[in-house]
C-alpha cells in the first residue's frame, strides 16, 4: 500500500469537502445533518496552520482518498498541548488500515508541534470508529449521554483520549 501524506492545501478544499459530505448520510460520524458547502468551512480551513493545528490529505496514486487534522481544543492558552484528532476516509478505501495509518501518522507528527494530548470525539453508536481508536491506544475518558439527535434518535458522544511523550 502504498499512501502519502501532505499538507493540505486550498485546492484540496473541494475534496476534503466531498469526503466529510460523504459521511453525513450514514449518522455515524458527524453531527451535521445536511452537506456542508466549500465556502462554509474556509474559516475551519484557515484555521489549520501546519506549525499547530495541521491539516493533512491522504493520497494513493496522487489521488486524494482521506484527510485528518489536528484542531484546537477548548481555546484557552491552557489547553494548547491537546487537539482533537479527526480521521475522514473516501467510502471507496474504507476498511482498508488506513485509519489506523493516519492515526499514526498524526501521533508521530504531534511531539514535534508540542502535543501530549490527542482527544477523539466519536459516537458511542459507531462501533468502527470505536474499535480504530482503541486499536490505536485510546481510551475511554468521558461519556456524554443522549446529547445529539439524529433523524429523532439521541446518541451518545464518547470522548477518547491518549497521552504522548514529548520528545
Amino acid at each position: 500500500m502504498s499512501i502519502d501524506f501532505r499538507l493540505a492545501n486550498q485546492t484540496d478544499l473541494p475534496a476534503i469537502v466531498a469526503i466529510y459530505n460523504s459521511t453525513i448520510a450514514s449518522r455515524m460520524v458527524t453531527a451535521d445533518l445536511t452537506p456542508v458547502s466549500v465556502e462554509s468551512r474556509q474559516a475551519w480551513f484557515d484555521a489549520h496552520q501546519p506549525q499547530r493545528h495541521p491539516l493533512w490529505v491522504m493520497l494513493e496514486h496522487g489521488k486524494i482518498i482521506g484527510w485528518l487534522s489536528l484542531s484546537a481544543f477548548y481555546g484557552r492558552p491552557a489547553y494548547d498541548a491537546t487537539v482533537e484528532i479527526s480521521v475522514y476516509l473516501a467510502e471507496s478505501v474504507r476498511g482498508r488500515g488506513l485509519g489506523q495509518l493516519a492515526i499514526d501518522y498524526a501521533v508521530a507528527a504531534s511531539p514535534a508541534l508540542g502535543i501530549r494530548t490527542l482527544l477523539g470525539f466519536i459516537f458511542a453508536h459507531n462501533q468502527p470508529s470505536m474499535r480504530l481508536f482503541t486499536r490505536c491506544g485510546f481510551a475511554q475518558w468521558g461519556l456524554l449521554p443522549d446529547v445529539a439527535e439524529l433523524d429523532g434518535q439521541e446518541r451518545s458522544l464518547v470522548i477518547l483520549g491518549r497521552r504522548l511523550q514529548l520528545s
